[in-house]
Formats: C-alpha cells, structure tokens, sequence
C-alpha cells in the first residue's frame, strides 16, 4: 500500500499557530482589473456550464433531479479556485482539492498528462463515505505541450459502489475504494477498471451513464478553461488566479476584524449514532484573535461504532468552513482564499477525525448540528447574522426493494424542513440542510413511475416553525401509500434535541415518521436499519421546523394574523406561544 503523503496526518492539535496575522491589504493584480473580473466570472460560468450539463445528461434520478454533485476548478498545487454557485457544500469545501493533492502526490506532475483522467473516494484522504467519488483532469495551456494549470474536477455521489449496507462496522464493508487510479490514460479509457466497477455495483446501467455524464464534464470543463487561459495568456491567467485568492482571503480577514475578540462556546448533543441509544456531544469552540478564526473541536464526541463518523478533512474541515461560509464570507466566492483565515483544532480520533477504517456509510448526519452550533457559539458576537437552528437532519426515508421482474430498486426520498428565523425576517423552507446547498425534491410525478409507492399528500407542516419575533421555516408532510414489499431504512435527529431559537425564540418542531399497517396499527419511527413494509402499508413522513429568533411576544399582530390566514399556524398556538387570541379568517 502507498504510503499516506504528510498533509494526510498533519492534524493540528495544539494552538501554538493562532497568533495574529498582520492585517492584510487587497493585493493589486497584475492584470487590469476588467480582464480580472472577466476571467474571475468566465471561471464560474465555466463550472456552472457543466453543472447544468451533468444534470441534462446524466442517468439516475439522484443526479439530475436532486443534484447530488458538485463542480470545482483547482489549481495546479490542488488549491480550489472556483465552484458551481448550486454545488454541494460538503463536496467543494474541500473533496475536490483533496483527491487531486493526493494524486499529486501518488504521480507526481510528471506522470499526470493530457487526456489523464482520474478517479478518487478514499476514506483516508478525503474522510468521507465511498459513494462520493472525484473525478478529475489535468489543464495544460499555452504553447507546446503546454503548462499545468489546474485541475477540473467533479464530486458525483455515485449511487451504488457495492458494500453491504451504509450500516456498516468498517469502511471495507461499504465497497470499492479507489485511491487516486486512472479511469483514462493520454486520451484512453482504461477498460480494466470500468469492468471493476461495472462488476461491483447493483446499477451498473445507471451507474457506468452517472460516470459518462462525470467524464463529459471534465473533458469538456477542461477545455473550456484551457481556451480561457489561453485567451488572455497563460501568465494573465494565473496571476489572475493569485489575485483572486489574495482578494477573497483579505476580504475574509477584514470581517473577521469586525468581530471581538473571545472565546465563544456552545455545547448540544446528536440523538445517537444510529448502534446504541447514547447521546453524542457536539461541543464547540470558536476563537476570535484578531483577523484569523479558530474553531476548536476539541470537546466533540470520539469516533463511534456506527458509521456518522468522518475523516478531519471531508469531517471537521468541511463544517467549519460551512459556518465560515456563512456567518464571514457569504458574499465572497468558495476558493482557497476565503478559507484562509480559519483555523482549527481537531484532534485524531474524534467523530470528525476519524480513523480512515472507521464505518463512515452515513458520514454527514452530524453536519447539520455541528454547523448550527458553530453558529449559535457567535450569538452574541454577531447578533445581527446568527439565526435559530434549522431542522438539521436528512429526515432520510429510503425505500429498497425488488421490482416484479426482480431487477432491484433503491429510492432515497431526503426531507426538506424549516430554516431558522433572523433578525429581519422569518425563516427560509422547507429546503435541504447547510450539508446540501440547492439539492432539489425528485419530482413526484417521477418517484412513482419508478418506485412502488404513491404520494397522496405534500403539504407544509402547520406550527413546526419554532415561534418568535420572526417565526422559524415550516417543515412539510408527505403521505406513502406502499404498493409493493419493500424495506424502510430511516434517518431522524434533532429529536431529542429540537432546533432551538436565539435571542428569546423558542425551538421548532422535530421530525418523524408514523407508520400506518394496512392492519390500522401505528408506530412511530426515527432511525430504522429495515423495517418491512406491504402493499396497503402507509407512512407519514413530517420533517423539522426552523428555529425563531427574538420574544414571539414580540411577533407584529398582522404577521401573526397572515400565518393564519395562510396556515401555517394554528389558533390554539397562536394563543398558546403568542399570548394572542385570533380566530382563523380566510
């Protein structure tokens, strides 16, 4: 086996580096600052392209309706420059960067060229599950054979990469793990390694068409930045790419400086890792000095049996970049840049730094909490950006089964539910979690053509939204008839630990699934490895709610009085959280 390169075991432990930089001015860019923003916007244009492209041309539903991929373009020493604006937060911040590097270091520049294409899931380097693989090619520009100029490359959550179950004990019972191998070599496709992966998933046809779609994108983001570059030169190019990360990481600074300094804490707890009914700790600390950002994870709970764990890199990293997006750098761009100011401290061993054997199947269920707890640490730091928690789960139900000419079927319907409220207006939803950026609903229409169910109702979750001066987002309620056997793996937190409100606002609703047996027995569900269900079998899936944020005494009358009108609040609420006494009109 190869060994690891250092960045790999390079966890920072101690806070002997949070010392204050000096401050930072913007940078002046070599080029004109037209052509800078020129390539600066043709570089997201570029990524958005194929983003769009991926999604029109790919084979399962989980790709091109909800979106479960993301595009990014990466320097030649495996910074990330650019993302698609839609893309997967967890997979940009920073998967991408982290499968190149790595097989910068396995091939080195030398042994990477034109046509190269190339293939990366390892738990060890990018600490997440098998299922998210990179793909991706080198940029040569310019005269000659060119100089190397970057990387484009994509994160597709493949559906099926073989394994037993995401319910796993260890990483090598959840399938194939490729570790920076070539899938095309100068221009050819390797066909031992298509045959690997074609023998070693369920879905092969929509699998090997997920992977065309992957490799298009690639070929084809490749050459759209490589007629860029050479455009406006390659030495233009890259020095615009310097400027850009220079800018966005003095902007990051500049707001950060913005913040006083402190050590800022909030502890909740994760319902249970899915193999006991013990709660996990998620105790977080973030520390302001000066222009630089330290979130320390020292107090989060230690690697655990069931598979939520995840790697330092694709784990602790990528949350609190995800916060850092956020609460610091919203209106800047997703590069290298940006992040530069956030530190960390994160020991070996913990639930988000993990062993790379540890079970990792569901490795971002945690996510969604650690990110809100980041957020609600700076409260009252930053009174004016915190919201309440959102619903943050996936509120997964996923049906598996076998169709009637017993090809297999594997349908995972993730839940929307409510952001939190603000300081200026109510909460956002139902949309997926901070984990997941713009990932959509699969049309009904199209779950039922190819699933053995039918959705008899969707609607928004009267009273979920957690009350307050603003009001947090609504959950919604979605009823399954079940048409055939099948088998019901479910995905529910915040339950013990609703989504909690801030400056006075009162926590939302958590989510569940009841269970309704063509018998009239019911039971209610949270997490589920298999339960069985029949033909005339029906469930009730309601997902969380936002929290609120500021005294819902404070809540304007005629906000509370549309609510109504619109229903998304009941009269016994609006009485019993408000303290107002409204009749329902329409």
């Amino acid at each position: 086996m190869l060994p690891l390169p250092a960045f790999i075991v390079d966890i920072f432990v101690s806070s002997t580096f949070m010392k204050a930089s000096p401050q930072l001015t913007v940078p002046r860019p070599t080029a004109d600052p037209i052509t800078l923003e020129v390539i600066r916007h043709g570089i997201v244009s570029i990524t958005d392209q194929i983003d769009a492209n991926i999604a029109r041309t790919a084979f399962s539903p989980y790709i091109y309706e909800y979106k479960d991929f993301a595009v990014g373009l990466v320097s030649a020493d495996g910074e990330l420059i650019a993302q698609c604006t839609g893309g997967m937060p967890v997979f940009v911040a920073d998967s991408v960067g982290m499968a190149v590097r790595d097989g910068l270091a396995v091939y080195g520049r030398e042994r990477l060229q034109h046509g190269d294409v190339l293939l990366c899931n390892h738990a060890a380097i990018q600490g997440q599950h098998l299922n998210n693989t990179v793909m991706y090619t080198p940029i040569y520009a310019g005269a000659g054979s060119g100089s190397l100029v970057g990387f484009f490359a994509i994160n597709v959550h493949w559906i099926d990469i073989g394994g037993i179950t995401p319910r796993s004990s260890d990483i090598f019972m959840e399938g194939l793990q490729l570790r920076s191998i070539k899938l095309w070599s100068k221009g050819e496709p390797i066909q031992e390694v298509y045959r690997i992966i074609e023998n070693n998933t369920r879905f092969p046809v929509e699998l090997l068409g997920d992977i065309a779609a992957q490799h298009a994108g690639c070929i084809l983001g490749r050459d759209l930045t490589q007629s860029l570059a050479e455009k406006y030169g390659v030495e233009t190019f890259l020095a615009v790419v310097k400027a850009m990360l220079d800018q966005s990481e003095a902007a990051a600074r500049e707001r950060i400086r913005r913040i006083p300094d402190g050590q800022y804490s909030y502890e909740t707890f994760f319902d249970n890792d899915g193999e006991t009914d013990d709660a996990l700790p998620i105790r977080v600390k973030v520390i302001i000095e000066s222009d630089e950002m330290t979130v320390d994870y020292s107090g989060i709970a230690e690697q655990v049996r069931g598979c939520i764990n995840s790697g330092y890199y694709g784990g602790g990293r990528t949350t609190a970049r995800v916060a850092f997006k956020y609460l610091i750098a919203n209106e800047e761009p997703a590069n290298e840049g940006t992040f530069r100011p956030l530190k960390l401290i994160l020991p070996e061993g913990k639930i988000l730094s993990a062993h790379p054997t540890a079970p990792m199947g569901n490795y971002s269920q945690p996510f969604p909490t650690v990110i809100d707890a980041i957020i609600k640490a700076l409260e009252h730091a930053l009174p004016e950006r915190v919201t309440g928690a959102h619903f943050g789960t996936f509120s997964g139900v996923r049906f598996r089964g076998k169709r009637d000419n017993g090809t297999p079927f594997d349908c995972h319907d993730s839940g929307h539910g409510g952001w939190g409220a603000c300081a200026t207006h109510d909460g956002a939803g139902p949309f997926r979690t901070m984990a997941h950026g713009d990932t959509r609903i699969i049309p009904v229409e199209l779950q039922e053509s190819m699933y053995p169910y039918r959705i008899v109702e969707f609607s928004l979750r009267e009273n979920s939204g957690g009350p307050g001066r603003f009001r947090g987002g609504l959950g919604y309620r979605k009823r399954y008839e079940i048409l055939g056997h099948c088998d019901l793996q479910a995905m529910f937190d915040r339950v013990k630990y609703p989504p909690w409100g801030v400056h006075g606002g009162k926590a939302g609703q958590s989510g569940q699934i009841t269970v309704i047996k063509k018998s009239g027995d019911q039971e209610i569900l949270y997490k589920s490895k298999a339960y069985p269900l029949e033909p005339g079998d029906s469930i009730i899936v309601e997902t969380g709610g936002g929290g609120g944020y500021g005294s819902p005494h404070d809540r304007k009358r005629e906000l509370l009085e549309r609510d109504l009108r619109r229903g998304y609040v009941s009269v016994e609420a609006a009485r019993r959280d408000y303290g107002i006494a409204i009749e329902r009109t329409r």
